[in-house]
């Protein structure tokens, strides 16, 4: 299944529709699995902010290998054309 996104919140994480679903729950905040962008305030915030939005807002991604739900966000790996997304942020692996 594929997933809109439709905002992206920081650097490694973003909003989708639809919501989706994992052992019971359900939300549209997305946390990609395999890299840690930096966190607002931190120098390098709004480039990978930036970088996420020009790689996948608007478009359709896949969620896969959910790990678990944290402060309300999916943890999984997220997929874009086929690429794991951290793929595209190796500076933050």
């Amino acid at each position: 299944m594929a997933w809109k996104v439709t905002e992206i919140i920081d650097g490694d994480t973003f909003k989708v529709s639809p919501n989706w679903k994992w052992q019971g729950e359900s939300g549209d905040t997305v946390r990609a699995n395999g890299y840690n962008a930096p966190e607002e305030g931190q120098p390098g915030y709004q480039q990978a902010k930036d970088k996420l939005k020009k790689l996948i807002f608007g478009k359709e991604v896949e969620l896969k290998n959910v790990i678990k739900i944290t402060f309300g966000r999916l943890l999984c790996d997220v997929y874009i054309g086929g690429k794991n997304l951290a793929d595209f942020f190796p500076e933050y692996q």
